[in-house]
């Protein structure tokens, strides 16, 4: 774990790992006990909600403990693009890392189906898939893809919703609109089953293609729809809540070699504190983007969005499209749902 360091009880100085374990004469392969750094990477703003109540408070927790964690968080993709720090967890050079699942998918095809469109209720029952041991088989299969990376638990950071220049309650209302999707492989599967026609555009152009009419519209969480501020080149919000914006909390494979019974243990619960404080702070943060949307004339709001109809859709063509691995999950989400 090249950015872990560790130092014995009696040291003023902090040591590298590997001289360390020279020097007090252990074999090397267990933890010794010593201070431990993390480091904690993410793409999102200082600003938002996987920061403010995800990084930082598996930050503030797991130092809290005092059992020798201390975690730096690097944010805005400071550390690379989501496929380089998910490499970058593999090999050790990053400690813990948020992901959404599509991007885990690079290693584990079958993570990505967590990112289906209707394939949670909502965000509670993602929360419960992981929570309620559904997930154990897929953890341990990503763990044992990716040479020993643990997903320490999950939370939707909001759910996704369509823009466009016209209402869209029903999946007819997709047809002949060129959407913009993540060119990922899910979201690609996910318009498929949707009916929309999707067309790969970059996040950060995003709004200049909406703007000259390169695409006609998009989806993406509340939160991000108002940090680029696309409702100035949208008149309609359409919310069809069609996919729980996953973030995965992942630890580097010496999560299980490196830190002892009680450094686990804190980590564990510090990120199911902050697991437990997203929904509140996501809920939160969308409730004031939503009235102040609401309390003036920027965007349309469309609320009677047939969702029953868009999930029997997109839950037929999994079903058919799907298989092997990918349906099994699936299949242990829908059968998770309340």
């Amino acid at each position: 774990m090249n950015r872990i360091h560790r130092a014995a009880a009696a040291a003023a100085v902090v040591l590298p790992l590997g001289v360390l374990t020279a020097c007090d004469g252990g074999g090397g392969d267990e933890p010794t006990g010593g201070d431990v750094e993390l480091t904690l990477a993410h793409s999102y703003t200082e600003d938002q909600p996987q920061h403010t109540c995800g990084a930082e408070v598996i930050e503030q927790e797991a130092e809290a403990a005092d059992v020798g964690l201390s975690v730096e968080i690097y944010a805005n993709s400071q550390l690379g693009g989501d496929a380089d720090r998910i490499a970058s967890v593999q090999s050790g050079d990053i400690d813990l890392d948020l992901q959404g699942a599509s991007a885990l998918a690079a290693v584990y095809e079958p993570a990505g189906v967590l990112d289906a469109a209707y394939g949670f209720d909502d965000a509670e029952h993602l929360t419960r898939f992981f929570a309620d041991g559904s997930a154990d088989q897929l953890v341990q299969d990503f763990k044992d893809a990716s040479g020993g990376v643990s997903i320490l638990g999950a939370w939707s950071a909001g759910a996704r919703h369509f823009t466009a220049n016209t209402p869209i309650r029903q999946p007819a209302d997709l047809e002949g609109l060129r959407m913009r999707f993540p060119g990922s492989a899910q979201y690609l599967l996910n318009a498929q089953a949707l009916g929309a026609q999707a067309t790969d555009v970059a996040y950060e152009e995003l709004y200049l293609a909406l703007q000259q009419g390169v695409v006609d519209g998009q989806e993406n969480p509340l939160t991000n729809i108002d940090a680029t501020n696309l409702v100035e080149v949208q008149d309609v919000l359409s919310l069809s809540g069609h996919q729980q914006n996953s973030n995965l909390i992942v630890a580097a494979p010496t999560y299980d070699t490196e830190l002892d019974d009680a450094q686990r243990a804190a980590l564990d619960d510090a990120v199911a504190a902050a697991v437990a404080q997203m929904p509140g702070c996501v809920a939160e943060a969308e409730k004031e983007i939503l009235d102040s949307w609401r309390s003036g004339d920027a965007v349309e709001i469309v609320d009677d969005v047939d969702t029953t109809a868009f999930a029997a859709q997109t839950d037929a063509w999994f079903r058919e499209n799907l298989e092997g691995d990918s349906l099994a999950v699936y299949e242990a989400m829908r059968d998770s749902a309340s």
